[in-house]
């Protein structure tokens, strides 16, 4: 880890004012993901995408057209459980908004699609684009089998009704709910379809949200007002919101980006959870944490921690009120003292204090665990990384709440350095010679909330321990208060998993 001997810039006075503000605007949840000046956070071909008075516009003629349906693409986030508004206007052709779909070429989507047009046929239809076609007409209630074909269930209005509520070359407002595997349309407040897909095997829950511009005719397409709220998590399951922060450190080392990647790989077979990621650090999507159930926070700490900067405190305090569970790997456990260290300890029950707490590269061995949900399955083992200890924590080390995970005694020669930053050996750590120290815990928050610290991630190796792995991510389930398998979450990495997604090395100058 590196480490700013700056004096911490005392955080806003403002803040509670600044978050109270920021609700009052949002009162109803949703929250602008477009800013209505320039393609920030959006990704398209510039030949076919542009920003022209307040909207996105797509435009093909007849000297420029386009070979196939081509998109631009939100990158800020993906969609789970949502509402989406925005406004169109079409003129010529077709279109659509790309709902939990994926990317299978460069600017090229498949997925479920909430569709228009200038027609008078296909606007407010769900269609599945590469995929199995229309799942539902204008005006249809419809049930997708394990076959993937939609079946008529009911109806939500005649179809001819519908169109003549869409205006013609003119901006028209589109709604979509999805919730779990259940779909609504409205345009102009008028439901088109209602859709609720059964088909376990093609049927997605997360992806990408994008706009068409469709092969075919010239056309233009307008879209502003672009507005997502989240939605709590349907199906019993949980969100974990794993957050990396920016590359800091030379190859191999604080891959915070690969790591929470790979976590993100092990979750997907946890039925009972649904995991996302937001890489290079603080989400840009102004909705990251409005429907998750627990964060994890790898990144770097310090006067500098992301965490701490701006008015995030009163925001993360928010979100421990609502229980939301929170979780800090390596050198996001550190902080300054003051405003920044009590906040931690309210969330996590305790924190890496500079010159008070310790990094030493060691290996400490985990050969016994209290009996607790965290702890399932987990194997005695030891790897040598940079684990921290003698935490500030938020009244004594036995406090209220907080459960020692994994515990070891370090060595003399541990506690007298030489690897820790800046250079040993400290006479108060000397002193404790024999103390059993902590390199993580969980806490049970007053509010009904939980946490945990985990000092370890420096060198990504490491992942590839299935117990250094596996009690990572049972505490990931435990703060989201999902049930821990009996036998703690299973995963598998492999010697090219932890090769994958590393951030690029360093040019030399």
């Amino acid at each position: 880890m590196k480490r700013s001997f700056k004096v911490p810039l005392t955080l806003l006075a403002v803040a509670g004012l600044t978050l109270s503000l920021y609700a009052a605007e949002n009162a109803d949840g949703f929250k602008s993901i477009f800013n209505g000046k320039d393609l920030s956070g959006w990704d398209g071909n510039p030949e076919f995408w542009s920003v022209n008075d307040g909207a996105i516009v797509g435009r093909t003629t007849p000297e420029k057209p386009t070979r196939g349906n081509t998109f631009i693409i939100w990158r800020d986030g993906k969609v789970d459980d949502f509402e989406l508004k925005l406004k169109f206007k079409i003129i010529g052709g077709n279109s659509g908004i790309q709902y939990r779909s994926k990317e299978v070429e460069e600017w090229v989507m498949s997925g479920y699609q909430a569709d228009f047009e200038a027609g008078e046929t296909y606007s407010g239809i769900l269609y599945e684009e590469k995929g199995r076609g229309i799942l539902a007409q204008r005006g249809q209630k419809t049930v997708v089998g394990d076959n993937g074909k939609p079946t008529v269930a009911g109806s939500v209005g005649n179809s001819k009704e519908i169109q003549a509520a869409i205006k013609k070359e003119d901006w028209n407002e589109y709604h979509i709910i999805a919730r779990g595997y259940h779909f609504i349309h409205k345009i102009n407040g008028v439901t088109t379809v209602e859709v609720t897909d059964e088909d376990a095997d093609k049927r997605v829950e997360s992806g990408l949200l994008a706009l068409q511009l469709h092969a075919g005719p010239p056309m233009t397409v307008h879209f502003k007002d672009i507005q997502l709220k989240r939605l709590k998590l349907t199906q019993n399951q949980k969100k974990i919101v794993l957050v990396a922060g920016r590359p800091s450190h030379g190859p191999g080392d604080h891959e915070f980006n690969a790591g929470v990647q790979l976590l993100d790989k092990c979750l997907q077979n946890e039925k009972s959870v649904l995991s996302t990621f937001y890489l290079n650090g603080w989400p840009k999507d102004p909705t990251a944490f409005d429907n998750a159930d627990a964060i994890l926070f790898y990144m770097d700490g310090g006067a500098r921690h992301p965490v701490i900067q701006e008015d995030r405190i009163a925001l993360i305090d928010e979100l421990a009120k609502k229980g939301v569970g929170l979780g800090f790997a390596h050198y996001a456990v550190e902080v300054p003292a003051g405003e920044a260290g009590e906040a931690f300890q309210r969330w996590i029950g305790g924190h890496y204090e500079h010159q008070y707490s310790v990094n030493p590269m060691w290996s400490p061995e985990y050969k016994q665990y209290p009996q607790h949900p965290v702890t399932r399955g987990v194997k005695p083992f030891s790897v040598r990384d940079e684990w921290y200890f003698n935490m500030r924590w938020t009244n004594d080390r036995d406090g209220k709440g907080i459960t020692h995970i994994l515990v070891d005694k370090p060595s003399d020669d541990v506690r007298d350095g030489p690897y820790v930053h800046p250079q040993g050996p400290y006479e108060h750590i000397e002193e404790a010679s024999g103390r059993a120290e902590t390199m993580m815990w969980t806490f049970e928050r007053g509010d009904g909330g939980r946490g945990f610290g985990f000092t370890r991630r420096h060198k990504h190796q490491n992942w590839g321990n299935d117990n250094f792995r596996k009690v990572m991510l049972n505490a990931l389930l435990w703060i989201a208060k999902a049930e821990v398998p009996d036998n703690g979450v299973e995963s598998t990495i492999s010697e090219e998993d932890l090769k994958q997604n590393l951030d690029p090395k360093p040019r030399r100058s």
